[in-house]
C-alpha cells in the first residue's frame, strides 16, 4: 500500500517520535504511583534504562512500543512497506538490545517485567493489578 502523505510529512511525524515520557509510560507511572508503588525513572546506572525503575522491589519495567520492539502477534508491529531491509535491519538490532538488556539486569538480580504498549491500552487497571503481583513476589 502506497504512503498517504508527502515524505516531508512522514518525516516530520517520524521526527516526534520520543524514546522518553512516551504516552503509554506516563499512563502506567500515573497507575502505578496510584497504586502505591514509588519509583525512579530512567536509570543510567542500569542496562537498557529501564522506563521505570523500583529498587525497593529490584524490579525494573519496560513500557515497549508494539510497533518500535516487534510484539508478535500485536496488529501493531507491522513492517512498512518500502525500504524493507532498512526496517527489518533496525527492528531486529531493537530486539536483539532489547534481549541483552534483558539478560544483563537478570544476572544482576533484577526482576525485569515487559509492558506492551497495546496491552495497556486495552485494559490498563487488569495490567496494574498483574504487575502489582509481580512485583510485590519479586521481594
Amino acid at each position: 500500500m502506497a504512503d498517504t502523505i508527502s515524505a516531508e510529512r512522514r518525516s516530520w511525524n517520524m521526527s516526534r517520535i520520543r524514546g522518553r515520557d512516551t504516552a503509554p509510560e506516563k499512563r502506567l507511572r500515573s497507575l502505578l504511583h496510584r497504586a502505591g508503588f514509588r519509583f525512579r525513572l530512567y536509570s543510567k546506572d542500569l542496562p537498557g534504562k529501564p522506563d521505570i525503575v523500583l529498587p525497593k522491589y529490584r524490579t525494573v519495567v519496560f513500557v515497549h512500543g508494539c510497533f518500535w520492539h516487534r510484539h508478535e502477534g500485536c496488529r501493531s508491529a507491522t513492517t512498512p512497506s518500502t525500504r524493507i531491509e532498512f526496517w527489518q535491519a533496525k527492528f531486529d538490532g531493537n530486539v536483539e538490545r532489547d534481549n541483552r538488556n534483558k539478560v544483563e539486569l537478570e544476572a544482576a538480580g533484577w526482576t525485569v517485567i515487559i509492558v506492551w504498549e497495546c496491552d495497556l491500552k486495552a485494559d490498563a487497571n487488569r495490567i496494574v493489578r498483574q504487575l502489582s503481583t509481580e512485583i510485590r513476589g519479586a521481594s
